[in-house]
């Protein structure tokens, strides 16, 4: 049985979970938005004890790396980092650009040419990335400005977009054939299978070169 606890603490409101061989068994989520530093712990505590695993059952520790909250990222990846180097047990790092896009792939299938993640980073800027309808990236996820949407997003073909964007903002696209989910949240089902196919595939990362995905610079005011 490969048991692996999944964090994600990218967003205000952390998510920690336990599944074995693709199959959620113990989920939770803090009710404190951007608290994750302080509720973490006892989070990761509580999932344990509700199926009576100890940290020394765990196969391995998945981390949604990003892109987020700053903070976040930082607490979420310090945690994982630390369980792994303590238990020596391997790191997987999932991002949610590709998540929110496997999920929806994995209800609509052919349905759709492209499937696209796009979430606001700030005003006027964006994190994206671009799949095919075999899950194959065509745009590597990255950060952009608003004004690069026109030349990014193909509007001839069948396009499924996952996003946060202001309606006005798809709108002004002028697709002729796309449909949007507004529905950003992690989805734990869909992240479980995915992160187990990775864990059986061994693909792991370098602990000591892990870092959270940014995807952009970080901002500092004087």
């Amino acid at each position: 049985m490969n048991y692996l606890l999944h964090l994600d603490t990218s967003v205000d409101t952390g998510l920690v979970a336990v599944t074995c061989d693709g199959a959620v068994l113990a989920m939770t989520m803090n009710v404190e938005t951007r608290n994750h530093a302080a509720t973490i712990n006892n989070m990761i505590a509580d999932v344990l004890a509700e199926i009576n695993i100890s940290l020394n059952d765990l196969g391995g520790i998945v981390v949604c790396a990003g892109p987020g909250s700053y903070t976040g990222l930082r607490i979420g990846m310090a945690t994982a980092k630390g369980l792994c180097y303590a238990l020596d047990k391997p790191l997987l790092l999932d991002d949610r650009l590709t998540l929110l896009a496997n999920k929806a792939q994995k209800e609509h299938g052919n349905e759709f040419t492209h499937y696209i993640s796009l979430l606001i980073a700030r005003d006027k800027e964006y994190f994206i990335s671009i799949y095919n309808n075999d899950m194959v990236c065509t745009l590597a996820p990255q950060h952009i400005m608003q004004e690069q949407l026109d030349e990014l997003i193909d509007k001839n073909v069948a396009t499924y977009i996952v996003t946060d964007a202001l309606q006005e903002v798809i709108d002004d696209l002028k697709h002729n054939n796309l449909v949007t989910d507004s529905d950003i949240k992690t989805d734990i089902i869909s992240w479980a299978h995915y992160s187990y196919q990775k864990y059986i595939g061994h693909n792991f990362v370098n602990l000591s070169a892990a870092e959270p995905f940014y995807l952009k610079q970080v901002y500092t005011h004087k």
